[in-house]
C-alpha cells in the first residue's frame, strides 16, 4: 500500500524532502497508558530531527512504532498511519525484517554480541545472505569509519567485543547498523551513559551521517537537543506540542509549555 505524500507539516530546507510523514498516530498500551495521542509530523530527508521533552512523553515509543519494534509490546490500540517514501509502514503487509533493514535503531545501552568485534560487523550481513569476503571487509571498514571507530579498532578486530569501552561499544552499535545500509537511523539516548568525549565522538558522527541518512535523534539532555537538531519536536504526555526548525524551539519557542521547559521550568 502506497501513496504520494504531497502536504508538508513542517519547514523545510530548500531541496530537502520528507522522508516520513507521519499521520494521526495513536498508541496505546494494555496497562492503560496512553503513550501518543494523535501525532503528525514530518521528518525531512537528510537531516537530524531530535525528540525532546519529559521521560515516559511517547518519545520511545514513537520511534520503536516507525520500526515496528512495539509489534513485540502489549499494545492495545495502535491507529494512524506512519509512511516511508509514501508507503505505510503500519499496513500488517509490510515485511517487518526488510524495514528494520531499512530503518535501523540504536538503543541508550550498547548490546554488542559475545564475540569479536569484526564478528560483530559481519553477523548482520551474513543473515542477510552476504557471503563475499571482499564485500564485507569493505562493508566493515567503510561503517566503522563512518562511526568514528575505525581508527581505534583497526588492529583489534579479532578481540572480543566486550573488551572495548562503554563508548566504544556504542560506536560499535552504530557501526553495525550502518553496515546494513538502512535509510532511517532512529537512536533513543545513544550517548546518556558515556563520557564527554565519546559523546563528542558520536554527536561528530551524527552530523556528517546525515549527509546520506535521515536520522531520529532522542537526546539525554536539553543540551544535546540544541547542539544537534536540524529540527526539533517537543513531546509532552504523548502529545506534540511544538515543531519547528532545530535553534529557533529552543532560543525563540512559541509555546508556553516548551518554553517552560527549555527554561528548566519543569521536567
Amino acid at each position: 500500500m502506497s501513496r504520494e505524500i504531497t502536504h508538508k507539516t513542517i519547514p523545510t530546507q530548500e531541496g530537502l524532502e520528507n522522508k516520513i510523514v507521519i499521520e494521526n498516530l495513536n498508541v496505546s498500551y494494555s496497562d492503560g497508558t496512553e503513550s501518543l495521542r494523535n501525532v503528525s509530523l514530518a521528518i525531512p530527508n537528510h537531516a537530524i530531527t531530535v525528540l525532546f521533552g519529559p521521560a515516559g512523553g511517547g518519545k520511545s515509543t514513537l520511534l520503536r512504532t516507525i520500526n515496528r519494534l512495539n509489534d513485540l509490546a502489549d499494545v492495545v490500540h495502535l491507529s494512524g498511519h506512519i509512511w516511508l517514501d509514501g508507503e505505510d509502514l503500519l499496513d500488517p503487509r509490510i515485511d517487518v525484517i526488510a524495514l528494520r533493514r531499512r530503518v535501523g535503531m540504536v538503543f541508550a545501552r550498547p548490546v554488542v554480541l559475545p564475540m569479536t568485534i569484526l564478528q560483530n560487523m559481519t553477523y548482520g550481513l551474513e543473515l542477510a545472505g552476504i557471503r563475499s569476503r571482499d564485500y564485507m571487509e569493505k562493508t566493515v571498514e567503510r561503517s566503522l569509519r563512518a562511526a568514528a571507530l575505525w581508527d581505534e579498532v583497526r588492529d583489534r578486530l579479532k578481540e572480543p567485543a566486550v573488551a572495548l569501552s562503554g563508548g566504544q561499544q556504542q560506536r560499535l552499535c552504530l557501526a553495525r547498523v550502518l553496515a546494513l545500509e538502512p535509510e532511517v537511523i532512529l537512536l533513543d539516548e545513544p550517548t546518556s551513559g558515556l563520557d564527554p568525549i565519546s559523546t563528542g565522538k558520536v554527536e561528530a558522527s551524527l552530523q556528517e551521517l546525515k549527509q546520506l541518512y535521515t536520522i531520529i535523534l532522542v537526546p539525554h539532555s536539553i543540551q544535546q537537543a540544541a547542539r544537534t537538531a536540524d529540527y526539533a519536536a517537543f513531546i509532552l504526555n504523548g502529545q506534540l506540542i511544538e515543531y519547528t526548525r532545530g535553534k529557533k524551539i529552543f532560543v525563540n519557542p512559541q509555546e508556553q509549555r516548551t518554553e517552560d521547559y527549555v527554561e528548566g521550568r519543569f521536567g
